[in-house]
């Protein structure tokens, strides 16, 4: 366990996790947040390993910025492996019923139709 004056052990800010990334990297993650505000009452904020985007619940999808691109992350119940958005699907650790489903946002176009229905399927999971 960290001490709380170790800096690993505080969670970090929106901008730290898009500093030293390409302003596109940035702008990608505020319009996928935008598109899923258009969707559903959500909150963002950043934690010690991912942003967690969440309903007043639960959180209900994980970003992790690289660097040429974002990895978001929706865990459902049940593994949707006949989808074009998904480069990953696995099964969460710990035994959980429950599946990690990977998408890679590279550009504001990727939040397709198909991508969006997924966000509000993640969003009702979560309330």
């Amino acid at each position: 366990m960290l001490r709380k004056s170790d800096p690993r052990s505080k969670s970090r800010s929106l901008s730290d996790w898009f500093k030293g990334k390409p302003s596109e990297i940035r702008n990608n993650f505020d319009h996928f947040v935008k598109e899923y505000k258009a969707i559903a009452d959500i909150t963002v904020r950043g934690a010690k390993n991912m942003i967690v985007i969440s309903t007043e619940r639960k959180g209900i999808a994980y970003a992790v910025p690289r660097k040429s691109f974002i990895d978001i992350i929706f865990p459902f119940e049940q593994a949707y492996m006949d989808t074009l958005c998904f480069h990953k699907v696995v099964q969460s650790p710990a035994g959980k019923k429950e599946f990690n489903h990977y998408f890679r946002l590279m550009a504001k176009e990727d939040v397709n139709k198909e991508v969006k229905g997924y966000m509000a399927e993640a969003y009702r999971r979560g309330l």
